[in-house]
């Protein structure tokens, strides 16, 4: 494992951590969009098929478990926990992310490194993050006004992505073949669509002012 792996890992972990420190210490899901959620629960659901096959290492282990566990946490915290549910924009969050599902699944089918099901799946989950991130961001248009805490999570989810095209740079750089091409163009997409949110998230910085979204 390289610097950059470890980075982005970490600041994912950070990302998961400040979700859940907002929606415990307020139980409050204000601002959160549940849709991509629920996007980011079958992502790892998706990609981590091999956890009962393929043992690499314990912290690849604990990782796994970790994005697993939290993703449905919050996905159930959102959708039952009797006050932190109250809070959730629903009228907000109304991305049809079923069309993300359906046309991820679809490029996974057709673009594969492999054609055996833990591969697709893996192809699958791969495309499903890089867009994940959709319902939020629109969520977030649509109110205006960004809590810090939200806005944290927003900035360490995209971070955690930039950090590993950092990664993928150092591992074609430096590993004879490696071919994860599939990961290396998503990973752009993902990173380009938090570019709108990167420049108000540091303009709001630097004049020590709350973050406010074009709606």
């Amino acid at each position: 494992m390289n610097i950059f792996r470890l980075a982005g890992d970490m600041t994912h972990l950070i990302s998961v951590l400040v979700l859940l420190l907002k929606i415990y210490a307020t139980k409050s899901c204000s601002g959160i969009s549940l849709k991509t959620q629920e996007l980011y629960a079958i992502v790892f659901l998706a990609r981590y098929l091999d956890f009962f096959t393929d043992f690499i290492s314990l912290y690849n282990s604990v990782m796994k478990v970790v994005f697993i566990g939290s993703s449905l946490a919050i996905v159930w915290c959102m959708r039952y926990h009797r006050v932190v549910r109250r809070s959730y924009d629903r009228e907000l969050d109304t991305f049809r992310y079923w069309i993300l599902v359906a046309a991820c699944a679809i490029l996974a089918l057709v673009l594969h490194e492999k054609f055996t099901v833990q591969e697709v799946f893996w192809a699958f989950s791969i495309y499903l993050e890089a867009v994940s991130i959709l319902p939020q961001l629109v969520l977030l248009q649509r109110s205006g006004n960004v809590d810090n805490l939200t806005g944290q999570y927003v900035f360490f989810l995209g971070a955690y992505r930039a950090f590993y095209i950092l990664n993928w740079i150092y591992r074609y750089l430096t590993e004879q073949h490696f071919t994860r091409w599939i990961s290396c163009v998503s990973g752009l997409v993902q990173t380009a669509l938090y570019a709108d949110f990167f420049y108000y998230y540091f303009i709001s910085w630097k004049n020590n002012a709350k973050l406010q979204l074009p709606a």
